[in-house]
C-alpha cells in the first residue's frame, strides 16, 4: 500500500520565498498603519515635554531638545487639576455603576423573556444609538434646570441609570450566546430568576460587561459637552473643562501649548491603563457578543 504524502513549500522554494515575502511586507505595513494610528499620541507626549517655544517653532522638531518633566507638575499646580481630577472621578465612578447595572439587567429581559412587543421595544431602545446627542440638549437642560439640577453632578450620573443603548445592546447581544439550558436547569433546581441572573449570567458575561465598562469609563471621563452645558461653578468643573484654564496665552505672551499638553497627556493616562490592564477582556467582549443574535 503505497503511502500518501502532503505537499507542502519549502522553505527554500519559489512558492516558499513568495510566502515569506509576502508575510513580511504585510508585517511592514501593519507596523506603519499603527504607527501612523499612534503618531498623534506620541506627538501629544513629546509636546508635553517641550517648553513653549519648541511647541509653536517652525520647522516643528519631533522630540524635545530637553525633556520638561516640570510641566506636569506646573500644569497641575496652575490649573488645580487635583480638584477637577477629585470631580470626574466621581462623577465617571458612580456613573459606570448606573450604567454597567441597569443596562445588564434590561439586557438580560430582552435575551431571556419574551413579552408582546419586545422587539418593537428593542428597536426603540436601538434607535438612541442614531439620535445626535445636539436633539436633546435642549430639552435635557430644560428639563434639569426645572428640577434645580443645574450647577450639580445630578445631570451628568442620573440618565446613566438608565441605561445606555450600545450597551444594552453588546450585552443582549453576549447573553443570548449562552445556551438557555443552563436557566431551564437552575430553575428545575429551584432557583429564581435574579439567582440565575447572578449566579450564572453574570460570571458567564464578565468579558462583555468588562467592554461596556472600559467604553462607559472613557465616555464619561472625556465628556466635555455635559459638563459645559450643565456646570458653571469652577469647582463643580471636571477634567475635560478644567483644560480650559491652560488655554491660550499669559500677560507676558508666553505660549503656553506645552502646559495644554501636559494636562491632555494627565487626562488622558487613566484612560489609556485601564485599557491597557483590560484590553484582553475588550476585545473578547467585542467578538462574542457578534455570535448569536
Amino acid at each position: 500500500m503505497q503511502a500518501t504524502t502532503t505537499s507542502r513549500p519549502v522553505t527554500g522554494s519559489p512558492s516558499g520565498m513568495r510566502k515569506e515575502i509576502g508575510n513580511t511586507l504585510l508585517l511592514i505595513f501593519t507596523a506603519l498603519l499603527a504607527l501612523g494610528f499612534m503618531f498623534p499620541f506620541l506627538w501629544g507626549i513629546s509636546s508635553s515635554l517641550k517648553t513653549g517655544f519648541e511647541v509653536i517653532a517652525y520647522p516643528p522638531s519631533l522630540l524635545p531638545k530637553s525633556p520638561q518633566w516640570y510641566n506636569y507638575v506646573q500644569a497641575w499646580q496652575e490649573a488645580d487639576l487635583g480638584q477637577f481630577f477629585w470631580n470626574s472621578t466621581v462623577v465617571t465612578g458612580l456613573s459606570l455603576i448606573g450604567q454597567v447595572i441597569s443596562s445588564f439587567i434590561v439586557a438580560y429581559g430582552f435575551a431571556r423573556f419574551r413579552f408582546p412587543g419586545r422587539d418593537l421595544l428593542f428597536i426603540l431602545c436601538l434607535s438612541g444609538l442614531m439620535m445626535p446627542v445636539y436633539v436633546t440638549i435642549i430639552p435635557l437642560f430644560t428639563l434639569f434646570r426645572w428640577l434645580g439640577w443645574i450647577n450639580t453632578f445630578k445631570p451628568l450620573i442620573i440618565p446613566t441609570y438608565f441605561g445606555s443603548a450600545f450597551a444594552i445592546f453588546l450585552l443582549r447581544q453576549f447573553i443570548m450566546s449562552i445556551p438557555t439550558e443552563f436557566d431551564e436547569s437552575a430553575l428545575i433546581d429551584g432557583a429564581s430568576r435574579w439567582t440565575i441572573l447572578t449566579r450564572i449570567i453574570m460570571p458567564n458575561c464578565q468579558p462583555a460587561l468588562a467592554t461596556v465598562a472600559i467604553v462607559g469609563f472613557m465616555a464619561s471621563w472625556n465628556n466635555f459637552l455635559g459638563p459645559l452645558i450643565f456646570l458653571d461653578r469652577v469647582e463643580n468643573y471636571t477634567l475635560p473643562l478644567g483644560l480650559w484654564f491652560l488655554r491660550g496665552t499669559i500677560d507676558d505672551a508666553l505660549p503656553r501649548d506645552h502646559l495644554l499638553m501636559a494636562g491632555a497627556m494627565i487626562t488622558t493616562f487613566p484612560v489609556l491603563l485601564i485599557f491597557v490592564f483590560a484590553q484582553n477582556y475588550f476585545i473578547e467582549g467585542i467578538v462574542m457578543s457578534g455570535i448569536k443574535g
